[in-house]
């Protein structure tokens, strides 16, 4: 087969090598262990810290490498997908909640925050989607109110990624009830904060290593200092910052499909039916040559996104077409791979059988397939 196309050079294949050494050596032996538990351990978030595998963009005054290049994220994206690791939350960490603080921060907030979370020492979430509010932000009750020097939040949460593990936990609320998308501001909470409690880790379908909350924010009183960005400014920054959050779920299922390719393919090779491998059969060659359509139209496509996004050149509309397209796709080829496998496809111990239950909330969560397609249709003018 030729050789997928690449937008990588030297340097990024050469943090490829590392980032796989160390989820070989520090994430697939406990990843089993890590389901079982419903969350990784806090370990391996210092452990990927000490090997710089987290925010790179962050300034180097802080801690970071201050490198400015999406191809870094997406190359820890890519080989977490190719050997399952769908534990630890370090895309979510890394792509989407750190750059709210990096671009909307204070340099005392910055200060405060940025050097643990380069090291791992403070794990973040965001809590956007309330029981009765996902997609539609605007819908959202969680309210805080204007103290003087604090403002007295409340409110609650679902669906929260890193929710039970996170030190840091940026909340979207209401600030002003009455001005629409103007009255929503983002605040910081942490850890042991009084009236900030989890609730339970959420018992998905897949994913069930990654530490899925309920957050309960009862008259916890959030000081001034940790407002994020202007107050009632939430709503744009969020809007802002959704479009490397879409690619880079883009980019995770691009990287699932072509997992599932390979899995697919090795598996048509070394298993036998009617005494010859069953991939020399017609219709599963034909099955194969359309998984290695789609997954080369998939990268070339996300190739395009990320070179995109590093110039600032992504617009709202291409990053839900990218976040759509590419989480279906991953949904029907993932399909495919476990037919392929047929009763070993039904499994668990077979990773095609993981690759289907994790597959499964990629055309959800960061919103899902048709939010992305009205976001794409309002911006034709219809």
């Amino acid at each position: 087969m030729s050789e997928r196309p690449s937008i990588y050079e030297q340097e990024h294949e050469d943090f490829r090598a590392s980032v796989r050494t160390f989820l070989e050596k520090e994430v697939v032996p406990f990843h089993d262990q890590w389901e079982k538990d419903g969350q990784v351990s806090r370990e391996v978030w210092t452990k990927a810290g000490e090997a710089g595998l987290l925010c790179f963009d962050v300034d180097e005054e802080y801690g970071g490498a201050g490198v400015k290049d999406f191809r870094y994220n997406t190359v820890v994206a890519e080989e977490m997908a190719r050997v399952g690791a769908s534990g630890p939350g370090f895309p979510v960490h890394s792509d989407i909640i750190v750059p709210y603080i990096s671009a909307l921060g204070t340099d005392e907030q910055k200060q405060r925050w940025l050097p643990g979370l380069v090291s791992g020492e403070l794990i973040s979430a965001i809590a956007m989607t309330e029981p009765g509010a996902g997609s539609d932000l605007q819908g959202i009750r969680t309210s805080a109110v204007d103290k003087g020097d604090h403002y007295v939040l409340n409110g609650s949460k679902t669906f929260i990624s890193n929710g039970i593990l996170s030190d840091l936990v940026i909340v979207v609320c209401r600030t002003d009830p009455d001005a629409g998308h103007k009255g929503i501001s983002l605040l910081v909470v942490e850890r042991g904060m009084t009236g900030f409690e989890r609730g339970r880790n959420l018992d998905k379908v897949g994913m069930k290593a990654q530490d899925t909350a309920e957050l309960f924010l009862d008259n916890v009183e959030v000081p001034k200092t940790n407002l994020l960005g202007e107050e009632g400014s939430g709503f744009i920054s969020l809007m802002m910052n959704l479009g490397q959050e879409r690619i880079s779920i883009a980019a995770m299922a691009v990287a699932a499909i072509e997992h599932v390719l390979d899995l697919s393919l090795t598996y048509a090779k070394e298993r036998t039916a009617f005494g010859k491998p069953i991939g020399s059969f017609q219709h599963n060659r034909f099955v194969l040559a359309e998984m290695a359509t789609y997954a080369h139209v998939a990268r070339v496509f996300i190739n395009d996104c990320i070179l995109k996004l590093n110039a600032g050149e992504v617009d709202p509309a291409l990053a839900s077409m990218a976040k759509w397209w590419t989480t279906e796709l991953q949904k029907q080829v993932v399909d495919a791979g476990v037919q392929l496998h047929g009763g070993y496809g039904y499994m668990m111990e077979y990773p095609i059988a993981k690759a289907f239950t994790d597959s499964r909330i990629q055309t959800i969560y960061g919103g899902t397939t048709e939010i992305q397609k009205e976001i794409i249709g309002r911006s034709l003018g219809i």
